[in-house]
């Protein structure tokens, strides 16, 4: 996402132009959303294989090509996108796992919710969680998920990382966890 003057895609939308609700793109579950899924682009500028609209991945062709030869087809649903101003395909990868692996002792920060804050519906989940790590035993086998409690990071395995970046997938950025 430090590419130099990048495309920007926008808020997925519907046929109708109305949002689509993004938080559904990180529950780990299957999606069944009437197409097409529709994202603007403003500015437009350099196109990235592997861009972010809201947290959600979108990407190239090439790079569901990719996942398929590395037989992610169970870890992930490609959902079809359009892009404005593209004719390609693109799509959005809906990753399929949510594990529960946060290792909060090797965490730089983390904060919970607490009673003060007055959100009973969230008391004692992740409020936040900075300089994020992991427990790899916690992960088993798994190429592509996100963490239980703090949806908003994708993470991969070293694999899917080595096998994107020998492929040369624009737009992309790894920090080790």
């Amino acid at each position: 996402m430090r590419v130099r003057k990048r495309w920007h895609l926008r808020m997925p939308v519907n046929a109708q132009g109305e949002w689509i609700d993004t938080w559904q793109f990180n529950e780990g579950r299957v999606l069944d959303i009437p197409g097409p899924i529709r994202f603007p682009v403003r500015p437009t500028g350099v196109v990235l294989e592997y861009t972010l609209s809201m947290g959600i991945p979108v990407v190239h062709r090439r790079v569901v090509s990719l996942f398929e030869r590395l037989g992610l087809d169970r870890e992930v649903q490609f959902l079809p996108a359009e892009v404005e101003g593209q004719t390609e395909p693109w799509f959005i990868i809906n990753t399929l796992q949510v594990i529960r692996c946060i290792d909060d002792a090797r965490c730089e920060e983390v904060f919970y919710w607490q009673p003060e804050d007055e959100r009973p519906d969230k008391l004692g989940e992740y409020q936040n969680v900075r300089g994020l790590k992991v427990d790899p035993e916690k992960i088993g086998g798994a190429n592509i998920f996100r963490p239980w409690g703090w949806l908003v990071a994708l993470l991969v395995s070293e694999r899917v990382k080595q096998a994107m970046e020998d492929e040369g997938i624009t737009g992309i950025d790894f920090t080790p966890v």
